[in-house]
């Protein structure tokens, strides 16, 4: 089946048309800077297509891609749409057929996703008016954690704040994480059921996942995707009581602290340089010291809340790295290994030590596929 997979940012939109069959992409590309100086760009059969274009809103983004789509021949035998939505609160445990019902399903969750929710909103609707005539199906960020038992997804915050207003972990990168654990079980030859893995999935955006016998046991992202690891240029975890000495101490509101936490933190924050591990390592070679500083906290952060979801498994037969930095970048691998020297990964009598690619498109192609066949 050719589905195509849509990521709908506030100002983006990320597409690929993906064979489930083959597990290929016949075209991808992305849509940025919607409602301004919009550019699109495609790779197709090892071409790439440039240009700038009108789009005032993600339906005029979409009408693009579908004309491209037609000029090269790839509108035909599309047969559904897949969309990444990140949050999909208590409602969602699995991928969906779109309907009214799961649209305003995914309204209500927008508070608890108001960066993410509305605009992958905005993609479903822009691509039912340019795809009347495909099935629309949802595929959850949050959808593989919905296995997490209370005691992984509660905080220690008065019941009723869970009971009155879902606030609790819910994890995302889920459709990777889930992808992932299931080409390790194929690369070690084993039934996925038997199997105990640690995935850390590690980019701009990173988490770890504790995965039971093909079921998520905890992962590192939380409420929102700010919890966790130290990131490209989200915090992380951090101390609460630093958000209050902000507003107390130095009038910091909702969106300036948004700011800081979501876009001038991590790695960025920390080295004063870039969020771009590839800079930060090259600018460590010449020296820099705050680039090593970066460096080593984003390293050992990954190390302890990769140690921290050991708890939740009876057994680990793996560390499984992903993502673009985990899959590209051996220093970073080694640093975090050298921090998690107790477990013994790698040994003879240790855990392996394996890095596995992600493909989140085809992880949503696949999802895709199975709800529109049901």
């Amino acid at each position: 089946m050719r589905v195509l997979v849509l990521n709908c940012g506030s100002s983006s939109v990320k597409f690929a048309i993906v064979d489930t069959k083959t597990g290929t992409f016949s075209v991808s590309g992305l849509v940025e800077e919607i409602g301004g100086n919009a550019r699109f760009t495609a790779k197709k059969g090892g071409e790439k297509h440039e240009k700038k274009i009108d789009a005032p809103d993600h339906v005029q983004a979409l009408a693009t891609i579908q004309s491209f789509f037609k000029e090269t021949g790839e509108d035909s035998d599309i047969a559904a749409v897949g969309h990444r939505v990140v949050h999909g609160g208590e409602k969602f445990s699995k991928s969906v057929l779109i309907d009214d019902a799961v649209i305003k399903a995914i309204e209500e969750c927008s508070v608890l996703a108001p960066l993410h929710n509305p605009p992958n909103l905005q993609g479903i609707s822009a691509a039912k008016k340019n795809f009347p005539n495909l099935a629309q199906v949802a595929v959850f960020d949050t959808a593989f954690h919905g296995s997490l038992p209370n005691y992984a997804y509660l905080y220690g915050l008065p019941y009723k704040f869970y009971e009155e207003h879902k606030i609790r972990r819910y994890g995302f990168h889920g459709s990777s994480h889930r992808f992932v654990a299931k080409k390790t079980a194929e690369i070690l030859g084993q039934n996925i059921k038997d199997l105990c893995l640690v995935i850390a999935h590690l980019g701009n955006g990173c988490s770890a996942a504790a995965v039971k016998f093909g079921l998520s046991a905890d992962t590192t992202l939380g409420l929102t995707p700010l919890e966790g690891m130290v990131m490209g240029t989200r915090s992380g975890s951090i101390d609460p009581g630093i958000i209050l000495h902000l507003i107390k101490s130095l009038g910091y509101d909702y969106d300036k602290l948004n700011k800081l936490l979501n876009k001038e933190s991590g790695l960025l924050g920390l080295s004063g340089i870039s969020s771009d591990m590839r800079v930060l390592l090259g600018e460590a070679e010449k020296g820099s010291e705050r680039a090593k500083i970066a460096i080593e906290v984003f390293c050992y952060r990954v190390a302890k809340e990769i140690g921290s979801l050991v708890p939740a498994l009876p057994k680990l037969d793996a560390l499984v790295f992903t993502g673009g930095i985990g899959e590209n970048s051996e220093p970073v691998r080694k640093k975090i290994l050298s921090f998690l020297n107790v477990f013994k990964f790698g040994e003879p009598n240790g855990p392996k030590v394996m890095v596995v690619p992600t493909n989140e498109e085809l992880m949503i192609a696949m999802d895709t596929e199975e709800v529109v066949k049901k």
